[in-house]
Protein backbone atom coordinates (compact mmCIF):
# COMPACT_ATOMS: atom_id res chain seq x y z
CA UNK A 1 0.00 0.00 0.00
CA UNK A 2 1.45 3.18 -0.98
CA UNK A 3 1.95 6.08 1.66
CA UNK A 4 0.34 9.02 1.24
CA UNK A 5 2.48 12.18 0.51
CA UNK A 6 2.56 14.77 3.10
CA UNK A 7 2.87 18.31 3.22
CA UNK A 8 6.07 19.85 4.80
CA UNK A 9 5.28 21.31 7.92
CA UNK A 10 5.17 25.11 7.42
CA UNK A 11 5.50 25.03 3.84
CA UNK A 12 8.81 25.70 1.52
CA UNK A 13 10.95 29.00 2.69
CA UNK A 14 9.60 30.55 -0.54
CA UNK A 15 6.40 29.64 0.30
CA UNK A 16 6.40 31.24 3.74
CA UNK A 17 8.09 34.36 2.18
CA UNK A 18 4.94 34.94 -0.38
CA UNK A 19 2.13 34.30 2.41
CA UNK A 20 4.14 36.32 4.70
CA UNK A 21 3.86 39.03 1.71
CA UNK A 22 0.65 38.66 0.95
CA UNK A 23 -0.56 38.89 4.31
CA UNK A 24 1.60 42.41 4.71
CA UNK A 25 -0.35 43.75 1.64
CA UNK A 26 -3.69 42.20 2.72
CA UNK A 27 -4.47 40.39 -0.11
CA UNK A 28 -6.10 37.11 0.23
CA UNK A 29 -5.00 34.15 -2.37
CA UNK A 30 -8.12 35.03 -4.55
CA UNK A 31 -6.86 38.59 -4.85
CA UNK A 32 -3.32 37.89 -5.44
CA UNK A 33 -4.27 34.53 -7.94
CA UNK A 34 -6.69 37.40 -9.90
CA UNK A 35 -3.63 40.24 -9.87
CA UNK A 36 -0.94 37.76 -10.97
CA UNK A 37 -3.04 35.92 -13.71
CA UNK A 38 -2.61 32.45 -11.71
CA UNK A 39 -4.75 29.96 -10.23
CA UNK A 40 -5.48 30.01 -6.52
CA UNK A 41 -5.13 26.32 -6.50
CA UNK A 42 -1.52 26.74 -7.79
CA UNK A 43 -1.18 29.47 -5.59
CA UNK A 44 -1.88 27.78 -1.82
CA UNK A 45 0.60 24.89 -3.34
CA UNK A 46 2.90 27.19 -3.47
CA UNK A 47 2.51 28.69 -0.10
CA UNK A 48 2.04 25.09 1.52
CA UNK A 49 5.34 24.03 -0.31
CA UNK A 50 3.75 21.03 -2.39
CA UNK A 51 4.76 23.21 -5.87
CA UNK A 52 7.70 25.18 -6.58
CA UNK A 53 7.75 27.89 -8.19
CA UNK A 54 9.84 28.99 -11.54
CA UNK A 55 12.06 31.89 -11.66
CA UNK A 56 9.56 33.72 -13.71
CA UNK A 57 6.90 32.60 -11.10
CA UNK A 58 8.85 34.63 -8.44
CA UNK A 59 9.22 37.44 -10.24
CA UNK A 60 5.35 38.04 -11.35
CA UNK A 61 4.27 37.39 -7.46
CA UNK A 62 7.30 39.83 -6.61
CA UNK A 63 5.63 42.26 -8.79
CA UNK A 64 2.17 41.87 -8.59
CA UNK A 65 2.78 42.17 -4.24
CA UNK A 66 5.09 45.28 -5.02
CA UNK A 67 7.74 43.24 -3.10
CA UNK A 68 10.80 45.94 -2.70
CA UNK A 69 14.08 44.85 -4.98
CA UNK A 70 16.02 44.07 -2.38
CA UNK A 71 13.16 41.22 -1.06
CA UNK A 72 13.05 39.86 -4.44
CA UNK A 73 16.31 38.73 -4.15
CA UNK A 74 15.49 37.46 -0.78
CA UNK A 75 12.81 35.75 -2.76
CA UNK A 76 14.83 34.45 -5.20
CA UNK A 77 17.22 32.75 -3.33
CA UNK A 78 14.67 31.18 -0.99
CA UNK A 79 13.72 29.38 -4.16
CA UNK A 80 17.30 28.39 -5.19
CA UNK A 81 17.46 30.89 -7.41
CA UNK A 82 20.64 33.94 -7.94
CA UNK A 83 19.49 37.50 -7.27
CA UNK A 84 18.47 39.43 -10.01
CA UNK A 85 19.27 42.91 -8.65
CA UNK A 86 22.16 44.75 -8.18
CA UNK A 87 22.85 46.97 -5.01
CA UNK A 88 25.16 49.79 -6.66
CA UNK A 89 26.64 52.47 -4.46
CA UNK A 90 25.67 56.18 -5.38
CA UNK A 91 29.04 57.33 -6.67
CA UNK A 92 29.63 54.35 -9.33
CA UNK A 93 29.97 55.18 -12.62
CA UNK A 94 27.46 53.19 -13.53
CA UNK A 95 24.52 55.80 -11.80
CA UNK A 96 26.09 58.68 -12.99
CA UNK A 97 23.13 59.73 -14.60
CA UNK A 98 20.66 59.06 -11.59
CA UNK A 99 23.49 61.41 -9.69
CA UNK A 100 23.02 64.07 -12.35
CA UNK A 101 19.55 64.17 -12.51
CA UNK A 102 19.02 64.13 -8.23
CA UNK A 103 21.74 66.86 -8.43
CA UNK A 104 19.15 69.02 -11.22
CA UNK A 105 16.33 68.67 -8.82
CA UNK A 106 18.38 69.57 -5.73
CA UNK A 107 19.43 72.42 -7.89
CA UNK A 108 16.29 73.76 -9.23
CA UNK A 109 14.84 73.51 -6.34
CA UNK A 110 17.27 76.63 -4.91
CA UNK A 111 16.79 78.86 -2.90
CA UNK A 112 14.48 76.50 -0.85
CA UNK A 113 16.24 73.28 0.93
CA UNK A 114 16.04 69.66 -0.66
CA UNK A 115 17.97 67.03 0.51
CA UNK A 116 18.59 63.50 -0.86
CA UNK A 117 18.12 60.33 2.08
CA UNK A 118 18.27 56.56 1.53
CA UNK A 119 16.39 54.12 3.21
CA UNK A 120 17.10 55.03 6.50
CA UNK A 121 16.80 58.34 7.03
CA UNK A 122 20.35 59.32 6.19
CA UNK A 123 21.14 62.63 3.97
CA UNK A 124 23.64 61.43 1.34
CA UNK A 125 23.06 65.03 -0.74
CA UNK A 126 22.03 68.47 -0.28
CA UNK A 127 21.52 71.53 -1.80
CA UNK A 128 22.92 74.82 -0.74
CA UNK A 129 19.43 76.02 0.65
CA UNK A 130 19.92 72.96 2.80
CA UNK A 131 23.50 73.73 3.54
CA UNK A 132 22.68 77.17 4.44
CA UNK A 133 19.76 76.81 6.78
CA UNK A 134 20.31 73.48 8.70
CA UNK A 135 23.87 75.57 9.27
CA UNK A 136 22.01 78.57 10.51
CA UNK A 137 20.19 76.10 13.12
CA UNK A 138 23.57 73.71 13.78
CA UNK A 139 26.70 75.60 13.54
CA UNK A 140 28.37 72.40 15.06
CA UNK A 141 26.64 69.29 14.92
CA UNK A 142 26.88 67.26 17.96
CA UNK A 143 26.58 64.28 16.74
CA UNK A 144 29.40 62.68 14.94
CA UNK A 145 27.53 60.63 12.56
CA UNK A 146 26.34 60.93 9.26
CA UNK A 147 22.85 63.41 9.36
CA UNK A 148 20.39 61.13 9.85
CA UNK A 149 16.80 63.54 9.03
CA UNK A 150 14.97 61.19 11.86
CA UNK A 151 17.62 61.54 14.66
CA UNK A 152 18.10 65.15 13.74
CA UNK A 153 13.89 65.94 14.75
CA UNK A 154 14.31 63.99 17.42
CA UNK A 155 17.74 64.57 19.35
CA UNK A 156 17.92 67.23 22.32
CA UNK A 157 21.42 68.25 20.80
CA UNK A 158 19.57 68.54 17.23
CA UNK A 159 17.20 69.93 15.37
CA UNK A 160 14.40 69.44 17.78
CA UNK A 161 15.03 72.47 20.65
CA UNK A 162 13.81 74.68 17.39
CA UNK A 163 11.34 72.91 16.20
CA UNK A 164 8.18 75.50 17.92
CA UNK A 165 5.56 72.85 17.09
CA UNK A 166 7.91 69.95 17.87
CA UNK A 167 4.80 67.48 19.18
CA UNK A 168 2.92 67.60 15.81
CA UNK A 169 5.81 67.81 13.09
CA UNK A 170 7.97 64.89 15.06
CA UNK A 171 4.47 62.85 15.42
CA UNK A 172 3.64 63.24 11.51
CA UNK A 173 7.34 62.40 10.55
CA UNK A 174 7.66 59.05 12.96
CA UNK A 175 3.96 57.83 11.74
CA UNK A 176 5.98 58.27 8.27
CA UNK A 177 8.42 55.58 9.27
CA UNK A 178 5.97 53.55 11.04
CA UNK A 179 4.28 53.51 7.24
CA UNK A 180 7.25 52.88 5.33
CA UNK A 181 8.33 49.99 7.67
CA UNK A 182 4.33 48.70 7.01
CA UNK A 183 5.11 48.61 3.85
CA UNK A 184 8.22 47.16 3.04
CA UNK A 185 10.63 45.01 4.88
CA UNK A 186 12.32 46.83 7.69
CA UNK A 187 16.22 45.69 8.60
CA UNK A 188 18.53 45.87 11.55
CA UNK A 189 18.94 49.45 10.92
CA UNK A 190 15.65 50.85 10.14
CA UNK A 191 14.69 48.93 13.88
CA UNK A 192 17.35 49.89 15.56
CA UNK A 193 16.84 53.85 14.31
CA UNK A 194 13.03 53.54 15.61
CA UNK A 195 14.13 52.31 19.05
CA UNK A 196 16.95 54.89 19.34
CA UNK A 197 14.72 58.23 18.76
CA UNK A 198 11.38 56.56 20.50
CA UNK A 199 14.15 56.18 23.71
CA UNK A 200 15.19 60.20 23.61
CA UNK A 201 13.67 62.05 26.66
CA UNK A 202 9.78 63.23 26.32
CA UNK A 203 9.16 60.81 23.47
CA UNK A 204 5.51 59.87 24.00
CA UNK A 205 4.91 56.13 24.76
CA UNK A 206 2.20 56.46 22.37
CA UNK A 207 4.57 56.84 19.39
CA UNK A 208 5.92 53.37 19.63
CA UNK A 209 3.01 51.50 17.84
CA UNK A 210 1.80 52.52 14.59
CA UNK A 211 -2.17 52.04 15.64
CA UNK A 212 -1.98 54.90 18.47
CA UNK A 213 -0.97 57.56 16.02
CA UNK A 214 -4.50 57.72 14.91
CA UNK A 215 -5.70 57.32 10.77
CA UNK A 216 -6.52 61.34 10.15
CA UNK A 217 -3.56 62.97 9.58
CA UNK A 218 -3.80 67.15 8.80
CA UNK A 219 -3.32 67.29 4.88
CA UNK A 220 -0.24 68.46 5.55
CA UNK A 221 2.41 69.51 8.44
CA UNK A 222 4.38 73.18 8.46
CA UNK A 223 7.34 72.65 10.61
CA UNK A 224 8.12 76.07 12.64
CA UNK A 225 11.32 76.47 12.48
CA UNK A 226 12.66 79.08 15.33
CA UNK A 227 16.30 80.29 16.39
CA UNK A 228 16.81 83.89 18.09
CA UNK A 229 15.62 85.93 14.71
CA UNK A 230 15.32 83.34 12.75
CA UNK A 231 11.76 82.05 11.80
CA UNK A 232 10.44 80.01 8.72
CA UNK A 233 7.96 77.37 8.56
CA UNK A 234 8.72 74.90 5.67
CA UNK A 235 6.27 71.79 4.58
CA UNK A 236 7.96 69.18 2.25
CA UNK A 237 7.11 66.66 -0.53
CA UNK A 238 8.96 63.58 -1.55
CA UNK A 239 10.18 62.15 -4.30
CA UNK A 240 11.57 58.78 -5.43
CA UNK A 241 12.78 57.39 -8.93
CA UNK A 242 10.33 56.04 -11.39
CA UNK A 243 10.81 52.24 -12.37
CA UNK A 244 14.31 51.66 -10.56
CA UNK A 245 15.94 48.17 -11.32
CA UNK A 246 18.73 48.83 -8.97
CA UNK A 247 18.19 48.65 -5.07
CA UNK A 248 20.08 51.73 -4.08
CA UNK A 249 18.25 53.70 -6.56
CA UNK A 250 14.82 52.56 -5.43
CA UNK A 251 15.79 53.10 -2.02
CA UNK A 252 16.60 56.62 -2.58
CA UNK A 253 14.03 59.77 -1.35
CA UNK A 254 14.13 63.78 -2.97
CA UNK A 255 12.98 65.87 -0.02
CA UNK A 256 11.78 69.69 -0.88
CA UNK A 257 10.84 71.88 1.11
CA UNK A 258 8.26 74.73 0.35
CA UNK A 259 7.74 77.97 2.26
CA UNK A 260 4.38 77.50 3.98
CA UNK A 261 3.89 81.62 3.90
CA UNK A 262 5.59 84.53 2.14
CA UNK A 263 7.41 85.19 4.94
CA UNK A 264 9.51 82.43 4.37
CA UNK A 265 9.39 82.54 1.42
CA UNK A 266 11.39 86.07 1.23
CA UNK A 267 13.03 85.13 4.02
CA UNK A 268 15.01 82.01 1.89
CA UNK A 269 15.63 84.33 -1.27
CA UNK A 270 17.50 86.50 1.44
CA UNK A 271 19.86 83.91 2.54
CA UNK A 272 20.36 82.57 -0.70
CA UNK A 273 24.39 82.81 -1.30
CA UNK A 274 26.20 82.42 -4.31
CA UNK A 275 26.68 79.29 -6.35
CA UNK A 276 30.22 77.91 -4.64
CA UNK A 277 29.75 74.59 -6.82
CA UNK A 278 31.07 74.54 -10.29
Amino acid sequence: MATPRTRPAGGSPVGRLIKAWRHRRRKSQLALSLEAGVSARHLGFLEVGRSSPSREMVLLLADALDVPLRERNSLLVAAGYAPVYRETGLTAPELGHARKALQLILDHHEPFPAVVMDPIWNIVLTNRGADGFFSRLLPQPADPRPPNVVRLMFDPRGLRPFVANWEEAAGALIRRVHREALGGAPDDATTRLLEEVLAFPDVPRRWRTPESLGVTPPPFVAIQFRKDGLAMDYFSTVTTLGTPQDITLQGLRIECFFPANAETEAAAHGMAAPSRRP
